[in-house]
């Protein structure tokens, strides 16, 4: 259970509440301990005929004030421990989430979202009950048992203490290797529902697939087999704990039996007391919860260790994409000038280049054109571009500066960015148009629309701006959701904007408009625009033809085309497909 210990800055941190509460744990157990000690008192004056009024009512105030005692300081140790482990599941689930943010896009694409959110959910959860009602169990058990030992000890017989503590070595040999077992199991246990998680919330995100392709029923058994299996994993779990909860009953009903077998015997020979077997009694009936509880104490601490290790292993992942304070220089805003020198990139663990010796000078102001099949490398160039991946050492400059001495922060306000798939976010249109910018008045945010040509089917809706948006806009068309990410790049007003085949959902007419827009309102500002349609580029200052990584043509959209080279057939082509689209 060493993972826990990863957490002892937390514990130092809140060293007082955990006090406050052990020590109320403390005074609750001495006023449980009491009771048995009046009721062994008061047995033994019965029997004797020797008690009067007087004395029974002062037992009896006794017995109201050790229970307001329990009263009092069983609601102290809650609020103190729950409560600072409340705080611990808040406080880890913030750095787990701030933590996300930090680690590159190749890391997601390794991990799915499932996994992912079982971490946030149930191993924080798990977590929780460790360092609450586990840290509880523990010390009640412990101050409770020790207690209770101490005072059947010195009150009734330490014979009879002995016999009665007889099975506890059992106990803690069975305890520990079960342990053991749990921690493992509850780990699978919870990969497992993470898995399961994994697949619902990709099911529920793919439910326009899945039933345009009518696998209801296909995608029902697969979750069955995956629910099949996380059904498992828990049985595993449950059932070493149904084999080892029955053992400890098992055990402490023998330490019972021993206590009542010998015990009477003591008192048939008038070793002990009526009333002081009474007491021992009463203590081995509290010493049974502790024993109990040592069993269910280790169950959830191993519980805790397995969801810690598995939050650690996220924790102490390092993303490789961050700002070298030993690199960075002191920049606070770009301008827009863009050099690539012999740059190449490989993708982790691929077997071949993405990129190859790309060479390539954009002067600021300038709108470049990138255009190729797919997977001949043009998202892959402008990935690299605001650092979504790392390559070689400057190769990439913009401003003069390679990429690492620009600070991240700065490199990603001032480049605006629709990459090709268009996440919109489940809030209203208004926020995400202004996501990415601070307190941006209303005006702004209808100007943004005004430039990406959504405004007018924004107006359309009944709740204009303020409509929500359901899961990754999904109650939008494609061209809209592509209209409305261009408006959230375009208010940023960004020194680079880029364009990652951002108008392939918009017609001609929507397209010719909104690239007039851009024309006119980004003079003196870098535009980049990766498309597959010739219409989309032909205007841009310099257009670059790419395959298999590499490119193969540049130029204008006129020296391309006297070239006769790929520009050219990609163009006539195009053309042919418009003109038998218009006689159709």
């Amino acid at each position: 259970m060493r993972e826990l210990w990863t957490l002892k800055e937390f514990l130092w941190r809140f060293r007082y509440r955990y006090a406050i509460g052990i020590a109320s744990i403390l005074i609750t157990d001495v006023c449980q301990l009491c009771i048995p000690w009046v009721l062994g008192r008061f047995t033994d004056d019965v029997k004797d005929g020797s008690i009067a009024s007087s004395q029974l009512w002062t037992y009896i105030g006794y017995l109201l004030l050790a229970s307001a005692g329990i009263f009092v300081f069983r609601y102290m140790w809650r609020v103190m421990i729950f409560g600072a482990a409340r705080t611990l599941e808040y406080e880890m689930r913030n750095r787990l989430f701030a933590h996300y943010q930090k680690l590159p896009v190749s890391w997601y694409n390794r991990h799915k979202t499932g996994d992912l959110m079982a971490l946030a959910t149930n191993d924080l959860q798990a977590l929780r009950f460790s360092f609450g009602g586990g840290v509880v169990t523990a010390f009640d058990s412990l101050i409770l048992l020790s207690t209770a030992i101490v005072m059947m000890t010195i009150t009734v017989d330490w014979r009879l203490t002995l016999v009665g503590l007889l099975p506890l070595p059992v106990m803690l040999v069975v305890a520990l290797r079960f342990g053991s077992q749990i921690h493992e199991r509850f780990r699978d246990a919870q990969q497992a529902f993470a898995g399961l998680t994994d697949r619902v919330q990709e099911n529920i995100s793919g439910m326009r697939v899945v039933k345009a392709f009518a696998q209801e029923e296909s995608e029902v058994r697969k979750f069955a087999s995956m629910n099949n299996h996380n059904f498992e994993r828990n049985m595993s779990v449950a059932r070493i704990q149904a084999l080892f909860n029955p053992l400890v009953q098992w055990i402490t009903g023998v330490s019972l039996l021993l206590v009542l077998g010998y015990g009477g015997i003591l008192v048939v020979q008038e070793r002990i007391t009526l009333g002081e077997f009474v007491t021992f009694n009463a203590y081995m009936g509290l010493l049974t919860g502790p024993i109990m509880a040592i069993g269910w104490m280790i169950n959830i601490f191993q519980r805790g260790a397995a969801s810690m290790s598995r939050i650690n292993e996220i924790l102490n992942t390092r993303g490789d994409i961050a700002d070298d304070a030993d690199r960075l220089k002191p920049i606070s805003r770009l301008t827009g000038s863009i050099r690539i020198a012999d740059l190449s990139f490989r993708y982790p663990g691929a077997d071949a280049d993405a990129l190859r010796k790309i060479n390539l000078d954009i002067e600021q102001g300038q709108t470049v054109a990138i255009i190729g099949r797919t997977g001949s490398g043009k998202s892959t160039l402008v990935n690299l571009l605001v650092r979504l991946y790392d390559c070689k050492e400057g190769s990439i400059r913009i401003d003069g500066h390679a990429l690492r001495e620009i600070p991240l922060a700065v490199l990603r306000r001032d480049i605006g960015f629709v990459p090709q798939e268009n996440f919109l976010f489940s809030e209203t249109i208004r926020d995400n148009i202004a996501f990415g910018t601070d307190s941006v008045p209303f005006e702004k945010v209808r100007n943004a629309a005004d430039e990406a040509q959504v405004l007018d089917n924004i107006v359309e809706f009944p709740n204009q701006f303020e409509t929500m948006l359901g899961e990754r806009g999904v109650t939008l068309s494609g061209g809209q959701k592509q209209r409305i990410s261009i408006a959230r790049a375009m208010i940023k007003d960004p020194a680079i904007l880029i364009l990652d085949d951002s108008l392939s959902a918009v017609d001609t007419k929507t397209e010719e408009a909104i690239l007039t827009r851009l024309k006119r309102n980004r003079r003196g500002k870098t535009t980049i625009m990766i498309a597959h349609r010739v219409s989309t580029v032909q205007h841009a200052d310099q257009i670059l033809v790419m395959e298999d990584g590499a490119i193969v043509e540049r130029g204008t959209h006129e020296q391309l085309l006297a070239l006769g080279g790929p520009y050219r057939n990609l163009y006539e082509k195009q053309l042919l497909e418009e003109q038998v689209a218009g006689e159709s």
